[in-house]
C-alpha cells in the first residue's frame, strides 16, 4: 500500500534542505477534516530557519508543485500550516485494494523477532479474582497482536505456585483439614483455611515461623510437603482451566515458580561473583541505590524469595527463547519488584540485548465499590461468578430484545464475554476500572456489544443483498468517494499503524478507540447512504465498503480476544 505521508514527506524534501526525520516530525493528521489529510507543521522550522512560522509555510507553498499530481488535491497554508488534501478517488481506491486486513492475513512487521510474555499468573490454592482479569485480558491481546504482526510469540503462564503462602496452608491443612471439604470446593475451602492461619500467625509468631519452616523444608523436597503441594497445584488447576475455557486464553509455557526451584543457586552463585551479594540481618540482598529499597535474595531461614525465582526464569528465558523482548503483565504495585529485578539481572552475565528486553507493563486494579479487593481478609470476587454473570445478563438483554433470535445461549456467551473484555482494555491500563454492569452492558455506548452490532449489521446487509462475489477490481470507485466513505478508508489505511502502536506502547486500549471510531464512521455511512440500491455499480460499491468494514471491525475484536456473533 502507498504510504501516504512518505509521499508527502518526499516532496517537502525535494523543496527544502530538511533531513528526513525533520520532516516527519512536523507531520500530522489534524482532527478536523476541513484542514486537510494531512499537515506540514513549521513552528518547530522557526529555530531552524530564522523566520515565522507563518512565512516558512508560504515560502515551502510557493515551492510545491502539485497541479499534476495523481495523489494530491489541493494544498492549502493556514498561518504556519501546509494542509494537503488527497485525491479521494486515489486515495480510496489505493486503501482498498491494496489493503490486507483479514485474521488469516498477518504482517512481517516483526520479522521473526523473539517476544515472551509472562501474564495471568494466578496463585495456586487462592481464587482466581477479578482482579486476574487485567493481566490476562491485557496480555492475551498483546500476545495476539505481536503474533498477528509477524513475531514469534511464547505466552507463560508463570503460576504462583511457590513461596511461603504454601507453608501457611501445609500449616493450616496440618491443623484442619479434616473440618473443611477440600475434595468438593477446593479453592473455596483452601481460601478458609488460609485466611484462618493468617489470623493465627498475626496473633501468634511461632505458628508464623512454623509456615516458614513449612516452605523451608518444601524447597529441600520433604516427602510429605511436597504430597501436600502438588495436590494443592492439581486441585487449583482444574478450576482456573474453566476461567480460561471461557476467556479463549491460551498458554505456551505453564512453568511457575516451582520450576525454578532448582535453578537458583546458579543466580546466587552469579550474584555472589559480582561481589554485589551482602549480608545483612541475617540475610543475602543486593543494593539497589541510595532511593530504592534492596533486593532480598535469600531470607535470614535460607529460603528464596520471589525476586530469586523472577531472576532464575530471566536466565532460563533467555537461554531458551532467545528473547528480544521479555514483557512482564503484572499490576502497578509490582513496579518497585521489577525494578529491583531488572536492576539485578545486570549482574547476571546476560548480553546486553536481553537486559534491554526486560519490560514491565504495569496496569492499574479493578475496583468495586467496596473497594481493594483481599485474599487474606476475604473480600473477593471470583472472575468465573463475574463471567457468568455476564453472560446471564446479556441472555436476559438479547431476549428483550430479540426474543425470536435463534441460538441465544451462544450468542449471549459471546456478547457477554465479549463486554467484559472489552471493557477491561477499551480504558488506558494505567488507570484503576470501576466494574458498573450497565456500562459494560450497553448496546449503544463505546462499547464491546457496541462494536459487535455493527458488526451484524454488516453481515445482515451482506445477507440481504444474498451475499454476493465482491471483487475489488470490478468496483466503481467513483461511486464512493462521498466524506464518509473517505473516512472509513483513512480508518482502515491506519490499521497495520494502529497495531504497531499497540506494541511500542503495551498498549491494547489504543486498538480499541480504533474499533469504536470505525463502528462509528461505518454508521454514519449506512445513515447517509443507502446501500442495497436497485443500481447494481452502486449497490456494489457500498457493500464492498461494508465487507472490509466487518473484517476488520471482525480481525481486531478477535486480536483483543473478542468472539463475534453472527446476529444479535
Amino acid at each position: 500500500m502507498i504510504d501516504f505521508k512518505q509521499y508527502i514527506v518526499e516532496k517537502i524534501m525535494e523543496k527544502t534542505t530538511l533531513e528526513k526525520a525533520q520532516v516527519e516530525e512536523c507531520i500530522e493528521i489534524p482532527k478536523d477534516e476541513k484542514m486537510g489529510d494531512y499537515a506540514f507543521t513549521c513552528f518547530k522550522l522557526a529555530k531552524i530557519f530564522h523566520k515565522a512560522p507563518n512565512i516558512i509555510a508560504q515560502e515551502i507553498y510557493e515551492k510545491l508543485d502539485v497541479q499534476n499530481d495523481e495523489l494530491i488535491d489541493k494544498v492549502e497554508i493556514v498561518g504556519g500550516y501546509i494542509n494537503f488534501f488527497m485525491n479521494q478517488i486515489y486515495f480510496i481506491k489505493s486503501v482498498f485494494e491494496q489493503g490486507d486486513f483479514g485474521i488469516e492475513n498477518s504482517y512481517t512487521v516483526g520479522n521473526n523477532k523473539n517476544i515472551v510474555i509472562d501474564y495471568s499468573s494466578p496463585n495456586i490454592a487462592k481464587p482466581f479474582h477479578i482482579g486476574h482479569l487485567r493481566t490476562t485480558v491485557i496480555g492475551g491481546a498483546l500476545y495476539n497482536i505481536y503474533k498477528y504482526l509477524g513475531y514469534n510469540v511464547t505466552g507463560v503462564n508463570h503460576l504462583g505456585d511457590y513461596g511461603t503462602q504454601f507453608g501457611k496452608l501445609i500449616e493450616g491443612y496440618k491443623r484442619w483439614k479434616d473440618e473443611y471439604l477440600i475434595e468438593e470446593k477446593p479453592i473455596d475451602e483452601l481460601t478458609k483455611i488460609y485466611i484462618r492461619i493468617n489470623k493465627l500467625c498475626e496473633e501468634d509468631e511461632n505458628v508464623l515461623q512454623a509456615c516458614r519452616d513449612n516452605f523451608k523444608k518444601l524447597e529441600e523436597g520433604d516427602e510429605y510437603c511436597l504430597e501436600i503441594w502438588k495436590k494443592f497445584k492439581e486441585l487449583s488447576l482444574k478450576e482456573f482451566q474453566r476461567v480460561y475455557d471461557l476467556l479463549g486464553s491460551k498458554f505456551d509455557s505453564w512453568n511457575g515458580e516451582s520450576f525454578y526451584s532448582d535453578k537458583m543457586d546458579e543466580v546466587i552463585e552469579k550474584l555472589q561473583q559480582s561481589g554485589k551479594l551482602i549480608k545483612s540481618e541475617g540475610a543475602e540482598i543486593v543494593e539497589i541505590g541510595e532511593e530504592t529499597a534492596p533486593c532480598i535474595i535469600r531470607k535470614s531461614n535460607g529460603s528464596t524469595t520471589y525476586a530469586t525465582r523472577d531472576l532464575a526464569a530471566i536466565l532460563y528465558r533467555a537461554r531458551t527463547y532467545n528473547y528480544d523482548k521479555a514483557i512482564y503483565v503484572t499490576s502497578y504495585e509490582q513496579i518497585l519488584h521489577f525494578k529491583q529485578v531488572f536492576t539485578v539481572a545486570q549482574l547476571l552475565g546476560l548480553e546486553e540485548k536481553y537486559i534491554k528486553g526486560l519490560e514491565h507493563v504495569p496496569y492499574g486494579m479493578v475496583r468495586l465499590d467496596s473497594g481493594k479487593m483481599s485474599t487474606r481478609e476475604g473480600t473477593i470476587v471470583k472472575l468465573e461468578d463475574l463471567l457468568i454473570e455476564a453472560i446471564s445478563r446479556a441472555r436476559k438483554i438479547i431476549e428483550e430484545k430479540n426474543p425470536q433470535l435463534p441460538n441465544k445461549d451462544e450468542i449471549a456467551k459471546r456478547v457477554g464475554l465479549g463486554a467484559v473484555i472489552f471493557n477491561d482494555l477499551s480504558n488506558n491500563r494505567m488507570k484503576d476500572e470501576i466494574f458498573n454492569w450497565d456500562e459494560v452492558l450497553n448496546f449503544q455506548g463505546e462499547t464491546g456489544p457496541y462494536i459487535q452490532y455493527i458488526y451484524v449489521r454488516t453481515k445482515s446487509v451482506l445477507e440481504k443483498a444474498g451475499n454476493p462475489e465482491l471483487n475489488c477490481s470490478k468496483i466503481n470507485f467513483e461511486y464512493i468517494k462521498d466524506k464518509d466513505t473517505m473516512q472509513i478508508a483513512k480508518l482502515l489505511y491506519q490499521f497495520k499503524n494502529i497495531l504497531i502502536q499497540v506494541t511500542e506502547k503495551e498498549e491494547p486500549s489504543i486498538l480499541s478507540r480504533y474499533l469504536i471510531d470505525l463502528s462509528q464512521a461505518y454508521s454514519s455511512f449506512y445513515n447517509n447512504n443507502k446501500v442495497l440500491v436497485e443500481e447494481e455499480e452502486i449497490r456494489n460499491a457500498r457493500l464492498y465498503v461494508t465487507k472490509v468494514v466487518g473484517e476488520v471491525l471482525k480481525t481486531g475484536a478477535e486480536l483483543l480476544g473478542m468472539q463475534m456473533p453472527d446476529r444479535m
